[in-house]
């Protein structure tokens, strides 16, 4: 895993750039923390010349475009800093240029610095605010140190490494000696751990040891309990994941055919494990697919706090249901506007026919003027019919054209749910696919082997 930040440099009080850019790609470069200069790499620059490079690029800015200000963004810098032990300086220094070449798009000239020197190596990213064709300048965009990270997340991913998986809030690192104030539920969740850990036979058995510590357990839809210091009851399905009433349940009545997951590690923990042992199963999966593919699944996994095969299923059932109802809203909007592109025909029919009508009933219905104005009286008759109402309540063309409008506006409305619900829909059931095939792989090896034998 790896962690970044994006830091914006600024020219330094009573320095110039030229000094302020040295100061920083000299300490980047140092050679007591680069191995004697050996992990350090440039982007379209020397990193023996960077500053004089970085520099000549400015200057070709201020000559292109006559804007020069004094408290100006000089260069950006990225620093990530990778686990103790998951790469070597190497990897770790084509990771970092890899990551500044997706993050600036290949526009901006750049230095990688890879720190041996900590327990951790790090890198330092230093990269020009000038493109390299001296007409603009980055733009550091809301929210761009969270871009940084879900793209080196994904480079690191690529690459075979995990990923940092936030933790709930209440569980996160507090930064002080206070002792942690208890929470009911985290009292709670702090008995039930205890009793886990002595191993009840059944749910059942674990309220009843519940009740023994002194709680007051209340059955229904939902279970709930409340201890002698709380006021009111506390629903076990509030809890945290794992402590859950359905959490707990599953534990001990797993249902037939479902993948029970071991407390605490999640879908991702698992998915990566597996990419790291990298053994028969990983050499099935991998014939087939790819790490880049994979990458994005299990962004997607994090990003959305996914969890569990069944929750992907949920997911799946529910954004494919969505996909449909909104479909079916597009049929009705298109059938309606077509049922009213008929009627507006109709109208403008009878409109341009009516006095042909009047003249032939006047003429006493007369074979011979029926005979000379055949097609206007048969529009006519047709378009009677398709009032199908007593002379004189036609509908009007006004009223008409309101409505095809209105309906014309729902159309495109639900066209645009549907395409958003179609999108959801199409991301889910690809990270679904991946990972059904995924496990599949790590499972019936003699399948696997058969149908290989089959594709030869």
């Amino acid at each position: 895993m790896a962690a970044t930040r994006l830091i914006a440099l600024h020219r330094n009080k009573g320095k110039s750039v030229l000094q302020t850019l040295t100061d920083r790609t000299d300490y980047s470069k140092n050679p007591d923390k680069t191995e004697d200069g050996l992990f350090v790499t440039g982007y379209e620059c020397d990193p023996e010349t960077v500053n004089e490079e970085f520099m000549l690029t400015k200057r070709k800015y201020d000559f292109l475009s006559g804007l020069r200000y004094n408290n100006e963004v000089i260069a950006y810098q990225i620093r990530q800093s990778f686990k103790p032990g998951e790469v070597t300086p190497e990897e770790a220094n084509e990771i970092g240029r890899e990551l500044a070449l997706r993050f600036t798009k290949g526009d901006f000239a750049f230095i990688v610095a890879t720190h041996t020197d900590k327990a951790h190596i790090h890198n330092h990213i230093i990269f020009n605010s000038t493109r390299l064709d001296g007409k603009r300048k980055f733009r550091n965009f809301w929210r761009s140190g969270l871009a940084l990270q879900r793209v080196s997340d994904l480079v690191c991913l690529e690459h075979g490494l995990s990923v940092i998986i936030p933790k709930p809030y209440g569980e996160r690192t507090k930064f002080t000696d206070y002792p942690k104030h208890k929470t009911v539920r985290s009292r709670i969740i702090s008995d039930i751990e205890e009793i886990l850990a002595s191993e009840p036979r059944s749910f059942d058995d674990l309220l009843q040891r519940m009740s023994e510590m002194g709680y007051e357990v209340k059955k229904g839809k939902h279970t709930s309990v409340r201890n002698t210091n709380q006021k009111g009851f506390v629903r076990l399905e509030s809890l945290s994941t794992g402590f859950r009433e359905s959490d707990l349940r599953a534990r001990f009545e797993p249902e037939e055919g479902a993948v029970v997951r071991k407390e605490s590690v999640s879908l991702l923990i698992d998915v990566q494990k597996k990419l790291e042992e990298k053994g028969a199963g990983y050499a099935r999966w991998a014939t087939v697919f790819n790490l880049k593919q994979m990458a994005k699944t299990l962004l997607y996994l994090r990003d959305h706090e996914i969890d569990s095969v069944e929750q992907i299923d949920s997911i799946a059932g529910e954004r494919s249901s969505r996909m449909e109802s909104a479909l079916k809203k597009v049929k009705e909007a298109e059938r309606r506007l077509a049922e009213l592109t008929e009627l507006r025909r109709s109208i403008i029919d009878y409109v341009e026919t009516r006095e042909t009508y009047v003249a032939y009933r006047n003429a006493g219905y007369s074979k011979k003027f029926l005979e000379s104005h055949r097609d206007e009286l048969e529009r006519y008759n047709r378009a009677r019919q398709a009032f199908n109402e007593p002379e004189g309540d036609i509908p009007k063309l006004q009223d008409v054209n309101a409505e095809y409008k209105k309906s014309l506006a729902e159309k495109r409305e639900a066209y645009n749910e549907y395409r958003n619900e179609r999108e959801k829909a199409k991301e889910i059931l690809i990270v679904q696919e991946n990972i059904r095939s995924f496990y599949n792989a790590f499972q019936n090896p003699t399948e696997h082997s058969k149908r290989d034998e089959k594709q030869r």
